[in-house]
């Protein structure tokens, strides 16, 4: 072969890696551009999932558990417990320096009330810990239905992550609504996008877990607990 003949057969290969390697990259844009649209719709439509929740009329269950996170869902729980919507609270997650008084004086509810229906659990320091502290109670107690309170944007992990460890027990959601997200316009809210952005992403790899059959970390202080242990 001559050099000619050499040098344009080197041209043609050196032309097809070329032509081979943009339409990699082009691809590879493609694909990264269709993630990311199905990302970005995803969490559009889990942000107007959030922002219609709306808690039932008339709720009613066994017991109540609230995901502690902040005061007003606490009163909003014990609210739902004195209005007789379930026999029994668990109020999740709370830090151990936190007492039993010190959450009924700043709910500003009765000794007595406190004393007969509401149980404190020191024990959960994530969902997932409120979701397997939940189940020790709900199996301590033989409930079957559970009204479940936290912030609407909280609550679809909340229901996943109960349901996967309580599968045979209905929950019942009444999601605590802290901003408006269907009458303002809370994309141009950092502190209110950033929230829902980071809760969405959570959603989103708690979901991957389950559907890959992964097993998280129990989510308590306590690996093993013992039934009855939620104190008062």
């Amino acid at each position: 072969m001559s050099d000619s003949g050499e040098t344009r057969q080197r041209g043609t290969l050196v032309r097809r890696h070329v032509s081979l390697r943009r339409r990699i990259v082009r691809l590879t844009f493609y694909v990264l551009l269709l993630i990311a649209g199905m990302a970005a719709a995803g969490f559009l439509y889990f942000a107007d999932s959030v922002a219609s929740l709306q808690p039932p009329a008339n709720p009613k269950a066994d017991a109540i558990v609230v995901l502690t996170g902040g005061f007003q869902r606490i009163d909003q729980a014990v609210d739902l417990l004195k209005n007789g919507a379930g026999k029994r609270l668990l109020i999740s997650g709370v830090h151990p320096s936190t007492t039993g008084g010190q959450i009924r004086r700043n709910t500003q509810s009765s000794a007595d009330l406190f004393k007969c229906c509401v149980d404190i659990g020191h024990d959960a320091i994530d969902t997932i810990g409120n979701a397997n502290e939940t189940a020790n109670w709900i199996r301590d107690n033989g409930y079957r239905s559970i009204l479940v309170v936290t912030n609407n944007y909280h609550m679809p992990r909340s229901l996943l992550e109960l349901r996967r460890a309580n599968p045979e027990i209905e929950f019942i959601a009444y999601p605590v609504v802290n901003s408006d997200l269907k009458s303002t316009n809370w994309l141009a809210n950092p502190i209110v996008l950033k929230t829902i952005l980071l809760e969405y992403v959570k959603l989103t790899i708690a979901s991957a877990r389950d559907a890959l059959g992964a097993h998280p970390a129990s989510g308590l202080r306590t690996e093993t607990k013992d039934a009855g242990s939620t104190s008062k």
